[in-house]
């Protein structure tokens, strides 16, 4: 006898057969093999999921071409498919990493003009923060794979981890898919609802829906070769048939979108007109990085003319951007000839809201606040707001506490100390008191905290202040203006913009621009519009992010736990 006939006849040791399939089948290592492999093989895959990330950027704001948002995802969704999580992972990280490369390459910019660093070295460090960055879809890329592998539909999973990386991982620069569609109001108002995380989940629902027949094709010619559907088995037609629950989910979600849209867009604007009116206007100093330092006196000169233009256009309330005030004053506002006061808060004649530096001298050191302050028609201070979250490398170094070294090797960025208090600052308009919540740089960016601010202090108003100059002439600014739209709809409250070097404008309770309010980037320019006190909460105002937590924590479970096969 043969070693092979031998090998054949031996005793099968069928237990054994199923105690290893069972360890393979709860083991749910990165390695474990997929049924059938993946759709997309090798380089192919990587270029499906480079695609993706390419389309995305061009989608996003800046360059806004927002029809693509209903397909870049797509390439990424079928280079997933039959994927190990390990595989799965790196398609996730290629998309992000695209993605942010592309649409945050004005970070070489700012780091130079922040840190003073040679360009090779901000060259590097774009690399790196967009690679961690990139480390958003990386995630997205882990759950799916690990989920997908233990039997998860796979459009729920990718749904769900679509929900759990846009929510759970930290980055530097915060961006929303969403946000490629800021120039379609209709589609935007599920964000009173769910923030810009419902809204870029119904985007993901269209792109699932177009990618499934695409999907469905791909396998069959696979799995069938020179086959034809007819004759396969009834099981493999079952599987390389096009899921018509996806499409009609993706069909039925953009439909319901855009529905919803146009009903609440019509509600709200009738509320709107119901509203106490009060006319407000901003000024856009447009004072170059260097001259502010310069010549502080100029900016305030320029501020103070244009002020005063809008005074007697008869603007109830004028909003300045952020350090628009840019000598440094001792945060006693109440002083005996405090700067801010004295030398020309007094003069304006209008109730304003201006940026501020303002100074605390501690016994161990002395402390700088980046602050917005009001103040009525007499000049007199009524509320003031220090910024929470402070730009890393712009207004602190990371660990330069620890580390004092980091600033001598960074000798641009700042030693700012983070505000703690979320009180409004309150406005007196013709004798009336209003309640107005400030949010500085990039903060109106950041729906959880803002939802935080608006519910303690429960405003009329939402005004911003930043100043984008740091960034140039690049999309910068005009992705800061698409993010900070959804936090209008989310409160249903006027977001006024008044930022240094552009874009400012005035968004109403829709999240559309008010007209003429748009202002020219790079242009010293004083714009106004007639807008209303509104108060009222959403759902997202009470809800926040919860449901998007408990998704997340599903979509964590899914990555550890076999799906239970259904019963035939």
């Amino acid at each position: 006898m043969t070693a092979e006939a031998q090998k054949d006849a031996a005793p099968h040791d069928e237990s054994a057969d199923a105690g290893a399939e069972k360890k393979a089948s709860t083991r749910g290592s990165d390695e474990t093999p997929r049924a059938g492999g993946p759709l997309v093989r090798g380089r192919l895959a990587e270029l499906g999921a480079i695609v993706s990330g390419v389309l995305y950027f061009v989608a996003f704001a800046g360059i806004d071409i927002w029809p693509l948002t209903f397909v870049c995802l797509v390439p990424l969704y079928v280079s997933l498919a039959g994927q190990t999580p390990k595989r799965a992972t790196w398609l996730g990280f290629l998309t992000g990493l695209a993605m942010n490369l592309g649409g945050f390459y004005w970070l070489v910019e700012m780091l130079k003009t922040f840190s003073g660093f040679p360009t090779a070295l901000c060259l590097l460090f774009t690399l790196i923060v967009s690679a961690y960055q990139g480390g958003r879809l990386a995630l997205m890329g882990w759950l799916y794979g690990r989920a997908t592998v233990r039997g998860w539909p796979a459009p729920i999973v990718f749904g769900a981890a679509f929900v759990a990386s846009e929510l759970a991982f930290p980055v530097l620069f915060p961006w929303y898919y969403a946000a490629t569609v800021h120039k379609v109001p209709v589609l935007m108002q599920l964000a009173e609802i769910g923030g810009p995380i419902l809204v870029g989940l119904v985007l993901v629902a269209v792109n699932l829906a177009i990618a499934e027949p695409l999907r469905a094709k791909l396998a069959a010619s696979r799995e069938l070769g020179a086959r034809t559907v007819s004759g396969a088995s009834s099981e493999e037609r079952h599987s390389l048939a096009i899921d018509r629950r996806v499409v009609g989910a993706g069909v039925i979600a953009l439909v319901f979108a855009v529905l919803y849209g146009a009903v609440r867009i019509s509600m709200v604007n009738a509320r709107v007109e119901k509203a106490e009116q009060v006319r407000v206007g901003y000024v856009q100093g447009n004072m170059g990085l260097m001259a502010k330092r310069q010549d502080p006196g100029e900016g305030l000169r320029r501020h103070r003319r244009m002020t005063a233009e809008l005074r007697d256009k008869g603007v109830d309330l004028v909003v300045w951007s952020e350090t628009s005030a840019t000598a440094p004053a001792r945060e006693d506002l109440a002083m005996k000839g405090n700067y801010y006061r004295d030398r020309f808060a007094a003069s304006l004649g209008v109730p304003t809201i201006f940026g501020a530096v303002l100074y605390r001298v501690d016994p161990d050191r002395e402390r700088w606040f980046n602050t917005a302050i009001s103040t009525d028609v007499k000049g007199e201070f009524r509320g003031r707001y220090d910024k929470q979250y402070l730009l890393a490398f712009g207004e602190y170094l990371p660990f330069g506490d620890t580390f004092p070294i980091l600033y001598k090797w960074s000798p641009h960025s700042g030693r700012f100390s983070a505000g703690t208090s979320l009180e409004p600052l309150i406005v007196d308009i013709k004798g009336t008191e209003h309640k107005v919540s400030a949010l500085i740089c990039y903060e109106d960016i950041l729906p959880g905290f803002t939802n935080r601010a608006v519910g303690h202090a429960d405003p009329e108003l939402i005004v911003n202040m930043t100043n984008d100059a740091w960034f140039g002439d690049t999309t910068e600014p005009w992705q800061h203006l698409a993010l900070a739209k959804f936090r209008a709809i989310e409160h249903r409250r006027f977001l006024v913009r008044s930022t240094n070097s552009g874009v400012s404008a005035i968004i109403d309770p829709n999240g559309a621009i008010v007209e003429g309010t748009l202002s020219t980037p790079f242009q010293a320019e004083a714009r106004d519009a007639v807008i209303r006190w509104m108060k009222g909460g959403t759902v997202y105002e009470v809800l926040g992010d919860i449901p998007w937590y408990a998704v997340t924590l599903g979509i964590a479970i899914a990555a550890f736990r076999r799906r239970r096969p259904q019963a035939a």
